[in-house]
């Protein structure tokens, strides 16, 4: 494995051990972002499920002419993220980065989810 792969893995377990402490039961609200797309989920790590989820694949998305590798369809995808999770009931979650600097299309996600209901 490559010395970049190893230090991402352990970049992504450092937050996510970190989460886990502090979630006190909350979903997590996960995001993975690609070169071309991104996608997020809202997952329950207690039963094992995933809650909700959107990404800049969905036909929606497509559709509209936005490619998931901009800001704007970042925080298209956490818009409809957001709708769909508080129509499910949600309305806390802890963010999980992963591996990813809270910045740009990671931080254009969690903006327009916060604006759109969820909180954390």
């Amino acid at each position: 494995m490559s010395k970049m792969k190893v230090t991402n893995a352990r970049r992504q377990q450092r937050v996510r051990l970190a989460l886990r402490r502090t979630a006190n039961g909350r979903p997590r609200l996960s995001v993975f972002r690609s070169s071309k797309h991104i996608y997020a989920q809202v997952i329950d790590d207690q039963k094992g499920e995933t809650l909700a989820s959107a990404s800049s694949l969905e036909k929606a998305m497509r559709d509209s002419g936005k490619t998931g590798a901009n800001i704007d369809a970042a925080a298209a995808v956490g818009k409809l993220l957001a709708e769909r999770a508080v129509k499910n009931g949600v309305k806390e979650v802890v963010f999980d980065r992963g591996r990813y600097l809270y910045h740009g299309r990671v931080k254009a996600l969690a903006d327009a989810a916060r604006e759109s209901g969820l909180s954390f």
